[in-house]
């Protein structure tokens, strides 16, 4: 695994915990534009990606993040080509393999959001096994999206939600919001405090819709491959300025 970042000073890592997001989660964008600006496949774009992974777990902690969810690969990427799919999935199974023992060590607790039933089976016992060995970290919970969409997420907690009210579980007239994100794929997940977009383009694309309902947005140029501490440090210190009312007057 890639060296950690120099730790903040006291006061900056002080000030990001105390006012800075607890929750980040990033749409991580660019790999193919990367690769193809350098006249390399797209597969090398994705395995550099996966080196801004590392350099982003590593620099969460001290910058006073607790929950970092990345968008790994969404439910409409099923469409791309066969074998870039297969060259996706191999590397996901090769991070898993190489990295949850460190994961493990530096007291990060990994988790999957998403429809597992599409993955590979090998892939969904990589993952279990990891969830089972990190459960009890606290460092850092490390959330990837995997054959995630948010859409189906919520028609998927809207036909938990009919099924209650069918068995008499729950009447129509207790279904709130808290009803609705227990049914989630995030249901012990906060709310992401701030979402960051890499490479410039400035879209949800179908990414946390109902957690991101108050998120604070920052887009940055950078393509994911590049992105490392200081562009994590620099969206953590826009959040810091931004003004969140929740909907309220300001104080």
């Amino acid at each position: 695994m890639a060296a950690a970042p120099a730790p903040l000073p006291v006061d900056a890592k002080a000030a990001a915990t105390s006012a800075g997001p607890v929750h980040v989660a990033i749409i991580m964008d660019g790999n193919g534009r990367w690769a193809k600006a350098r006249g390399l496949p797209r597969t090398a774009g994705h395995k550099r990606g996966a080196d801004a992974v590392r350099r982003v777990v590593n620099a969460a902690p001290d910058l006073g993040i607790s929950y970092l969810t990345l968008f790994g690969f969404s439910s409409e990427n099923w469409s791309r080509p066969e074998p870039e799919v297969k060259d996706l999935m191999g590397l996901l199974r090769l991070y898993l393999q190489s990295e949850i023992a460190d994961l493990d060590k530096n007291g990060v607790r990994f988790r999957v959001i998403g429809d597992r039933s599409r993955l590979p089976p090998e892939t969904v016992a990589l993952i279990d096994k990891a969830e089972r060995e990190t459960r009890s970290n606290t460092r850092l919970n490390l959330v990837i999206a995997l054959s995630y969409g948010s859409r189906q997420e919520i028609i998927a907690a809207a036909r938990a939600l009919a099924a209650d009210c069918r068995d008499g579980r729950i009447s129509p007239e207790q279904i709130d919001e808290r009803a609705v994100s227990e049914r989630l794929f995030t249901a012990d997940i906060p709310d992401p405090d701030l979402l960051i977009r890499t490479s410039g383009e400035q879209r949800i694309s179908n990414f946390l819709l109902w957690q991101l309902a108050y998120t604070e947005l920052v887009f940055t140029d950078t393509l994911w491959p590049d992105f490392g501490f200081e562009d994590l440090a620099a969206a953590v210190a826009a959040f810091r300025g931004r003004d969140r009312r929740f909907g309220a007057v300001p104080a």
